[in-house]
């Protein structure tokens, strides 16, 4: 339905195709990557490969809860160097940079604060936002200022201060959500993360068609 949408009410038509965490070999080729919720996925491994890919190949993406919580853990690793795990998918690690949320938010909707300026703010164009949720991970407070000194962006934030939004600048579109903008309304009409996303992706079709045309 979210496709029917963009197309009726944005005018932007995508042709979206799912791909497993066990195979993302063939992202390269892609002008989006949207990692949905669903975790534990099949393979971390590959769920962390495809943000690596979207990250390194300047590919827009649009991480969504458990999206939002393999990007960061793709950054922790590869970005800041971090041997860290997800406690989801390896409850026996020694470091966790995904731990369980206190109250979990699954099927609970919350207040989110956005950071002025950021490209969250801008999309929704408003200081504030109520969002919905299927998650119970989240981040790992005290890694939050080591993720932001090599470059993360925190831009929304719930009402206790914890992390909801994560993007970063200079990228084309890399923006993750805690919160699920596909659970917005009935589908019919596109919450706005995702039409900058739809918007995203077709810009980048575009120069790379320029570029081999």
């Amino acid at each position: 339905m979210l496709i029917k949408a963009l197309r009726e009410e944005e005018g932007i038509a995508l042709d979206p195709y799912w791909m497993p965490t066990t195979d993302v070999s063939g992202l390269k080729g892609f002008d989006g990557i949207w990692m949905l919720p669903g975790s534990p996925y099949r393979d971390e491994a590959g769920a962390v490969e495809a943000a690596r890919i979207a990250r390194e190949g300047k590919i827009p993406f649009l991480g969504t809860c458990g999206g939002f919580q393999h990007m960061l853990l793709e950054y922790a690793r590869h970005v800041c160097g971090l041997d860290v795990a997800h406690a989801e998918n390896e409850p026996g690690a020694r470091d966790f940079l995904l731990t369980p949320l206190a109250c979990s938010l699954a099927g609970h909707e919350g207040l989110v604060r956005l950071t002025p300026g950021s490209l969250i703010e801008q999309i929704v164009g408003t200081p504030t936002t109520v969002e919905a949720y299927i998650c119970s991970y989240g981040l790992n407070e005290d890694y939050k200022q080591t993720l932001a000194r090599h470059g993360m962006v925190f831009s929304g934030h719930a009402e206790d201060g914890t992390v909801r939004v994560a993007e970063l600048p200079g990228h084309p579109f890399f923006l993750a959500t805690m919160f699920q903008p596909e659970l917005a309304g009935d589908g019919r009409r596109p919450h706005p993360v995702v039409s900058a996303f739809a918007a995203a992706v077709t810009r980048h079709a575009t120069r790379r068609l320029a570029h081999t045309s």
